[in-house]
């Protein structure tokens, strides 16, 4: 089982859609600041059911969608999905491929669903349950924990792991 595909609309920086393309083993994702790499990991978080909007780098919940800017109106809806081979078995779900999506409208109504099935969170967090992907089961290091790390304070060792 791993991640073969993120697409992203409407999330954060990313107005126009946006397919990120996972091969097995390790992805690094490279850029100057302010290209988006934070919102690719805050999307994958989101997309698995992270409920805190601190978590996300937000105040609310619906900062995730995309807010405009001086050359382009907001978004009405953020939409991200998750494409995961399951090829080998480790989802309970009878598909090789699972798609998991969540979507957030401006009204604050939100949906998730499992291969285009609505669904509710619950849903999913029991099928990922187990499988090491659930929003605390993932290995994402930001830019800033790894200097903490490499500061080799105590207390902020503790904290990330």
């Amino acid at each position: 089982m791993f991640f073969k595909r993120l697409e992203m609309h409407g999330f954060k920086s990313f107005a126009d859609p946006v397919v990120i393309e996972f091969d097995k083993g390790i992805t690094c994702v490279v850029g100057p600041n302010g290209s988006g790499k934070s919102n690719i990991s805050d999307a994958i978080r989101w997309v698995l059911g992270e409920q805190s909007p601190k978590m996300l780098r937000g105040g609310r919940m619906d900062d995730v969608i995309f807010a405009g800017t001086s050359n382009r109106k907001s978004r009405g809806m953020a939409e991200v999905s998750l494409v995961i081979d399951n090829s080998d078995g480790s989802l309970d779900i009878e598909f090789s491929e699972v798609v998991i999506t969540r979507r957030m409208y401006r009204s604050g109504e939100s949906e998730y669903a499992i291969n285009g099935s609505q669904c509710r969170l619950k849903d999913i967090r029991d099928l990922i349950t187990d499988t090491g992907i659930g929003v605390d089961g993932y290995s994402l290091i930001g830019q800033g924990k790894i200097s903490e790390i490499i500061s080799n304070k105590t207390q902020s060792i503790k904290e990330i792991f």
